[in-house]
């Protein structure tokens, strides 16, 4: 029987944690979605599909996932109390390899269990959340003794794990507000173009779309969505991420795995 976790005084506790932090989650997370943004730009600076438009993406791709472990990484070190400067988001290139693979197993696992059904994959998605904190907790692993890691420690704890993200639900709205209200106009919009009818070529009907969202231009909106995701992120993120790693360490307590050096054990499947 996994332990219920109190998610309350977990939130409590991260709030404190990073109100003593010496160096600012605020900043941190300021730094961290500011270098993915920028990667962003340089997917939209490629251009249209061709060969280095693919490239550049697979890079960005990969370059995103690292400084994602970094900012776990940073978030391990508050809750240990150790001061973290900002260059630890660049902790995780000197194994960036197996990141990227886990993190790439990650989601061909999900996918593959998603095609039996949404549930399934839904199952999966929680199945293998805890498999990049042990390997960032302990690097020597393999890719494949850290899914499995995640496996034995989730079991009990999915649907706590999907009670916590429905739990900072209202952030992530708050967050996407700008682009729902983008998404919204063009819906809007398609919709007095070709009424209730159900065949119609989406190209044709982009061409009669007005990119402008209330009076404002397209990049202006969409420099708008990013500033407008970046300060509520801010507020909330790294407080989540701290959180998350509480129910990892319940995670580990309950079911033994992770507590001690000892990886033998078999290896993941999906």
């Amino acid at each position: 029987m996994s332990e219920r976790i109190d998610r309350g005084a977990c939130k409590a506790r991260a709030r404190e944690l990073l109100d003593t932090a010496q160096v600012s989650p605020r900043k941190m997370v300021a730094l961290w979605l500011g270098l993915r943004a920028g990667l962003s730009l340089l997917n939209y600076l490629g251009g249209s599909w061709n060969l280095f438009y693919v490239f550049l993406l697979v890079l960005t791709s990969m370059l995103s996932i690292v400084l994602d472990a970094g900012f776990v990484l940073y978030c391990m070190a508050v809750r240990r109390g150790e001061r973290a400067e900002y260059l630890i988001l660049f902790d995780g290139f000197a194994f960036a390899g197996k990141i990227i693979l886990l993190t790439v197993l990650t989601y061909v696992f999900i996918a593959l269990w998603g095609m039996l059904f949404i549930i399934p994959g839904i199952i999966a998605f929680y199945r293998y959340r805890f498999a990049l904190y042990n390997l960032l907790e302990h690097p020597e692993l393999s890719v494949t003794q850290a899914l499995d890691m995640s496996k034995r420690q989730t079991q009990g704890f999915k649907g706590q794990l999907f009670a916590l993200d429905v739990s900072y639900l209202g952030w992530a709205l708050l967050a996407s507000l700008p682009d729902l209200l983008y998404r919204q106009n063009v819906q809007i919009q398609v919709y007095n173009i070709v009424g209730a009818s159900t065949y119609w070529n989406i190209q044709e009907v982009m061409r009669y779309v007005n990119p402008n969202v209330f009076g404002m231009p397209w990049m202006a909106w969409e420099a708008l969505m990013m500033v407008w995701d970046l300060v509520v992120s801010m507020y909330y993120l790294a407080n989540y991420q701290c959180v998350e790693l509480d129910y990892f360490d319940a995670a580990k307590a309950a079911s033994g795995v992770g507590e001690t050096p000892d990886f033998s054990g078999p290896y993941a499947e999906p």
